[in-house]
């Protein structure tokens, strides 16, 4: 599989699949600890408190791989960012592992910072391992995006038995000894990763660092602003309501990311052809966050229906209910290879990045009205798992045509010297992405589940066809890159 990519990759993929394990084994069970029974070592939340929760978490951990990507490209360099973001990751989980609400909400707080460090530098350096592009690098993502999905695969197993079957706190704890064991792993053989990731050329001057570390100080000054405004404005208001504050972070964000791209696209591109590069990677942003706004509904909505309506009864033994999300991550790893090989059979004839990025939210689109279609059954007994199976097997091939191709393309589109805040970009579309997931299933205390995903459904199949209709005009401006 690695044959005829560079060495590197195998250290990435490994690093990548260690801190996959510890993020999807620690999110498969995340809602259900919040949910589960105080008696049963829970928090007793109810259904929309932990949904809005798992929104503001899962957004949090994708919106700071901006600040993440910027701090890499402008002050420590990639392979740094990597190394620290694990060990930050692996503290969290650590603290997530130790009773209390406390240590609860700061162990969240250390991995949303350590993924956001990791996560968009990763990505970042595999791009580097290919400075000559094409068809080569897209399958090389497809191979590091399967690693992405093993490590789901046994972090969801491991994680999600241990959580559920023994206690929710050795399953997180096995979740920081994994991100420990990634840790390690990078730390020992990052040498084989050469220059790839580290700051070169006008980023590594004395200048720009210095700059960097400025402009960084400043980001904390007004980022301790706006907390210590919000919280003296709650706390003088007493009317506090997590779901309110969750989607107000939403309507925020969104502005500041189309601020920041028109500021990157006046301030910081060089001639037009950036510019029109850096608008298409707006395009495909606004398509990650429709995306990502249904696909990980798995981790809230999709687990609820696996636990409420889904019959788990194997041979007389239940089964997980966070071992359910693991058919996605295992459709992953069986199809990723297959998909890949594809993009580079295909060569010239490779559909445009946008008619990828269509197919991916049209497949999705299809994947929900399946599922509220055995929604539908689920009123009068329990339904059988294939209606998840056939959900998450359409939401693995939508995942395949959009994900590692998005991921690919913004290292494609991208600058050099401004790659790993463009992947940043790209991961804060994920990030509004799963904070609107977690809002879209605080509604399930309102709205029967069939309705709500057939809603789901014809949002995102309308928004893929939207994309089939704009993918010559936009291909063409941004230069024909596939």
């Amino acid at each position: 599989m690695f044959g005829e990519h560079p060495k590197g990759l195998q250290v990435l993929f490994m690093t990548e699949m260690w801190e996959r394990f510890s993020y999807y084994g620690m999110r498969a069970i995340l809602v259900l600890f919040m949910t589960a029974a105080v008696a049963t070592g829970g928090f007793e939340f109810d259904s929309a408190t932990a949904a809005a929760i798992y929104g503001l978490y899962t957004f949090g951990v994708y919106a700071m791989a901006l600040p993440g990507g910027w701090i890499a490209d402008r002050i420590i360099g990639q392979q740094k960012a990597v190394l620290f973001g694990g060990v930050l990751i692996a503290l969290g989980n650590y603290f997530l592992a130790v009773p209390g609400k406390t240590t609860f909400y700061l162990g969240l707080l250390l991995v949303i910072l350590g993924t956001g460090m990791l996560k968009p530098n990763v990505s970042a350096i595999v791009g580097d391992l290919y400075p000559e592009g094409g068809a080569r690098r897209d399958a090389g993502f497809s191979i590091f995006y399967m690693g992405i999905n093993v490590g789901a695969v046994a972090g969801q197993l491991i994680v999600g038995y241990l959580g559920e079957k023994v206690g929710w706190h050795i399953g997180f704890l096995s979740a920081g000894i994994a991100m420990t064991l990634g840790v390690i792993q990078f730390l020992t053989r990052k040498k084989i990763l050469g220059d790839a990731g580290l700051l070169k050329g006008e980023a590594a001057s004395a200048e720009m660092k210095a700059s960097g570390v400025k402009q960084f100080l400043m980001g904390i000054a007004v980022t301790a602003i706006i907390v210590i405004s919000l919280y003296f404005y709650f706390a003088s208001s007493g009317t506090f309501d997590i779901v309110d504050f969750a989607k107000n972070t939403g309507y925020i964000l969104l502005a500041v990311a189309v601020l920041y791209f028109l500021s990157i696209i006046l301030f910081a591109t060089h001639n037009s052809d950036e510019k029109k590069r850096v608008g298409m990677i707006f395009i495909l942003f606004l398509g990650a966050v429709v995306f990502f706004a249904g696909f990980e509904q798995a981790g809230s909505s999709m687990t609820l229906f696996a636990r409420d309506l889904t019959d788990r009864n194997i041979f007389n033994w239940e089964l997980p209910v966070s071992w359910l999300q693991n058919i996605n991550p295992l459709f992953i790893v069986i199809l990723a290879p297959v998909i890949g090989a594809l993009w580079v059979r295909l060569g010239d004839k490779n559909p445009s990045i946008p008619v990828k990025f269509g197919l991916g939210l049209f497949i999705l689109g299809i994947g929900f009205f399946v599922l509220a279609w055995g929604a539908s059954f689920g009123t009068t007994e329990k339904v059988s798992p294939m209606w998840l199976v056939v959900t998450y097997f359409f939401h693995t091939v939508g995942e395949l045509c959009l994900s590692p191709v998005g991921l690919s393309s913004v290292t494609k589109l991208s600058p050099q010297r401004l790659v790993g805040q463009m992947m940043g970009t790209w991961f804060l579309g994920a990030a509004l992405g799963n904070l609107t997931a977690g809002l879209v299933a605080t509604y399930i205390e309102h709205f029967s589940q069939d309705l709500l995903y057939s809603v789901v459904a014809g949002f995102v199949a309308v928004f893929g066809l939207l994309f089939f209709i704009i993918a010559k005009p936009i291909n063409k401006l941004a230069g024909g890159i596939k």
